[in-house]
């Protein structure tokens, strides 16, 4: 998983605390002072309001068919304040086929992806055996996600249908339809807060990686041992940066990179899938059953119609919903993820050329969660939109702006760029954030392993380069290849690579360029 947009607004990537209890009147200056540290079972020494945090014992139980174990860890709601009010982690494990080295945390993506279902689901796909017989794998949802102390914008499925998949009547970029999506997402920033509470200011990335050592801790382990894809590479930098001297052994794969601002992110993505796209095309008028003639550029040119045919007239759907540009675009972006989905692209350009949304819907629906049911399976939605809106300062905007932004983009990227353009997800968000977009050092970390893969649509290769050499002891594996993130899924050399780094230490002396 990746930085995913708001497809129904066109969106790039993107709290009133509880009162503290204290005793009051004359009676607290007979109470003894706590003291300012106390001693955590790894012999750490922790602020005295973390303590009982940083303490906890937890109880693993058999649960999933019995091949796994879950549990629950409670951590702090505001590490700023931890007294106040806490929240829930959710975890499930796998225990090592051998003898453990400890605990390998893997997050999956996102923001807004689960941990928890990833390692359920296809812990095979997440790590290899090798890991999987060296270390006690640990599925996690960050807070806010699925599982965990969640993000909840609706009780109806509906009406998140309804803003995910609603077509704005208006010509895209123009004043009234700018005005549409801004009020779209003022509402749905309101509802958030309404059915999410105080928490909803709290499920940014850095209180996220502060909520990583807490698990470090608990588990029994000096230092964090890390597996992180696409958005968990963000994660995983925040965690070294903040954690310097706790960083084990750290693998980003599919990197972001820190410092690239949010136009940047919008460009590079753009260009990274339309890259992909171009790929596929040229793959697929190869083969008998390719929806496309002609050449490459062509075949770009009829993408780039088709999609502004359904901005002017979107097509209706069995189940009553219209397919837009915007819920076409996340059609096409989720087979780009991994060359193996190609194939589904055939189907999706044939159906909608012919006139049917049906298929482009059931791939859409997958990219958000959402069941054939219409029930959504898990928060993925909402949760991105929650913590891109937290994690970084969000740049004033004007119309006038907003076009120029859009136009740099169709320039960068013809056919997908004007469909990552007019960013006002986060405009009126109920929160703001006041993180800088600037690069991550992670002084005095240990060795941390970047993966980085040459036509990955979704991080682009470039964002695993700047990564690597912002971190101050960052190392760099490419796979040159197609696809979104390398691990176990590509070739022997960076498995081998990233095997011999997690379990061994082992550090490339040079780039292997796999």
């Amino acid at each position: 998983m990746t930085i995913r947009r708001h497809p129904a607004r066109f969106s790039a990537v993107a709290a009133a605390l509880a009162a503290v209890l204290v005793l009051s009147g004359c009676v607290s200056s007979f109470l003894p002072k706590p003291p300012s540290t106390r001693s955590t079972p790894t012999g750490e020494t922790v602020a005295a309001d973390l303590e009982p945090f940083y303490s906890q014992v937890l109880k693993w139980k058999g649960c999933e068919g019995g091949e796994f174990q879950c549990t629950t860890a409670k951590a702090p709601m505001d590490w700023k304040n931890p007294a106040t009010k806490s929240i829930s982690l959710a975890l499930i494990r796998k225990t090592a086929s051998g003898t453990a080295r400890g605990s390998l945390l893997v997050n999956p993506g996102g923001p807004g992806g689960s941990g928890y279902d990833f390692v359920r689901d296809s812990v095979s796909y997440a790590v290899d055996d090798t890991l999987q017989k060296n270390f006690d794998i640990v599925g996690f949802d960050p807070r806010g996600v699925n599982k965990s102390s969640a993000v909840s914008c609706y009780d109806d499925s509906k009406q998140l249908d309804s803003y995910l998949f609603d077509v704005s009547p208006n010509p895209v970029g123009s004043d009234a339809w700018i005005a549409d999506q801004e009020a779209s997402n003022k509402k749905f920033g309101e509802d958030c807060l309404k059915h999410t509470g105080d928490l909803l200011g709290f499920v940014d990335t850095v209180s996220a990686a502060r909520d990583l050592d807490l698990l470090r801790a608990v588990f029994g382990d000096k230092k964090l041992n890390y597996l992180g894809y696409s958005y968990g590479t963000l994660l995983g930098a925040t965690y070294a940066d903040l954690y310097p001297k706790k960083t084990g052994r750290l693998v980003l794969d599919g990197a972001l990179d820190p410092a690239t601002s949010s136009l940047d992110v919008s460009e590079t993505q753009a260009k990274g899938f339309e890259s992909a796209l171009r790929a596929y095309i040229a793959d697929c008028e190869t083969g008998k059953k390719c929806p496309f003639t002609g050449s490459v550029d062509s075949a770009m040119a009829t993408v780039r119609s088709l999609l502004d045919s359904l901005d002017a007239s979107p097509l209706l759907a069995s189940d009553g919903r219209r397919l837009g540009s915007a819920a076409m675009t996340n059609a096409i972006i989720l087979p780009l993820y991994n060359k193996k989905s190609w194939p589904y692209l055939n189907d999706l350009f044939s159906q909608v050329m012919q006139g049917d949304a049906d298929y482009a819907f059931q791939l859409a629906d997958n990219y958000f969660g959402r069941n054939a049911k219409g029930k959504y399976t898990d928060n993925s939605a909402e949760a991105f939109i929650a913590v891109n809106c937290l994690d970084y300062k969000n740049p004033p905007v004007t119309n006038a702006s907003l076009r120029t932004d859009a136009a740099k983009l169709k320039r960068a990227a013809p056919v997908l760029g004007p469909q990552l353009s007019y960013d006002v997800s986060c405009a009126a968000w109920p929160f703001t954030s006041q993180r800088d977009r600037v690069p991550i050092a992670a002084k005095g970390s240990a060795p941390i392993m970047v993966v980085g893969t040459t036509n990955d649509p979704a991080t682009p290769y470039v964002w695993a380069k700047n990564l690597a050499s912002e971190l101050e002891n960052g190392h760099l594996v490419t796979y040159k290849g197609e696809g979104h993130t390398a691990y176990n899924k590509s070739n022997s050399c960076v498995n081998n690579a990233v095997d011999d780094f997690l379990v061994s230490g082992t550090v490339p002396a040079k780039d292997p360029l796999c």
